[in-house]
């Protein structure tokens, strides 16, 4: 049973903050194709993937999030699925830190960023990506080597996401600067950061720990596609 507006994300995002990019049903929402490639369903249950089915586009794919392995209905392919920490920032204080030099990426940025992302991998990255908000970048010249940005809004919580280093850039803390500048813009709209990380990224769960994140939870992802 999803109690706490965390364990269901993306559809409480859809709701509240992202309803302006919501598509779907009162019970089963899923983000423009161009935004983002997620869906949320009211109750995970088979008549609601049945619904997101008969309501979405051919050929669809999302990503939906739960607490607990479910059932996925057969109409479904499931093309992957990820294991993953939810994570929380509940100070109200922003982590101690260095400046370093970064820019507010806008859409002019996003052949850059989207590159990043193909190198990168930390998750889905679509055209219109970048107008969820607040993504920040290090630049070596004219060259992206960091990024990180908003994700889900369900408010009053906001999820850092897109958090990614240029490989010939590591060691150097960039990515736990770009997240404590996105700490500190959220907490500054009193709301409260959150993330997700797959459970065997053990750097990257160290580096959230490092920088005062705790595991709220456990969290699935599953990939589907209409088969």
């Amino acid at each position: 049973m999803m109690e706490h507006i965390l364990d269901n994300p993306i559809y409480n995002a859809l709701i509240s903050a992202h309803s302006i990019f919501s598509r779907g049903t009162d019970d089963v929402k899923y983000y423009l194709e161009d935004v983002a490639s997620f869906a949320g369903l009211k109750d995970n249950s088979k008549s609601d993937f049945d619904t997101l089915y008969e309501n979405s586009p051919e050929e669809s794919l999302f990503i939906v999030f739960t607490t607990d392995p479910i059932n996925i209905p057969d109409q479904w392919r499931i093309v992957t699925h990820i294991d993953m920490f939810q994570m929380i920032y509940e100070s109200k204080k922003v982590p101690e830190g260095i400046h370093i030099d970064f820019k507010d990426l806008d859409k002019s940025h996003v052949p850059e960023m989207t590159a990043l992302v193909e190198l990168t991998k930390p998750g889905p990255f679509n055209s219109r990506t970048i107008e969820l908000g607040n993504y920040t970048g290090v630049f070596n010249g004219k060259d992206l080597i960091a990024m990180a940005g908003h994700r889900f809004n369900p408010t009053p919580f906001t999820e850092i996401s897109a958090v990614c280093t240029h490989p010939d850039y590591f060691g150097k803390g960039y990515a736990y600067e770009l997240i404590r500048e996105q700490i500190r813009r959220i907490l500054a709209k009193s709301e409260t950061p959150f993330l997700h990380v797959r459970n065997d990224n053990h750097g990257a769960v160290k580096l959230y720990k490092k920088l005062g994140f705790d595991i709220r939870t456990e969290m699935i992802a599953y990939v589907i596609k209409k088969s």
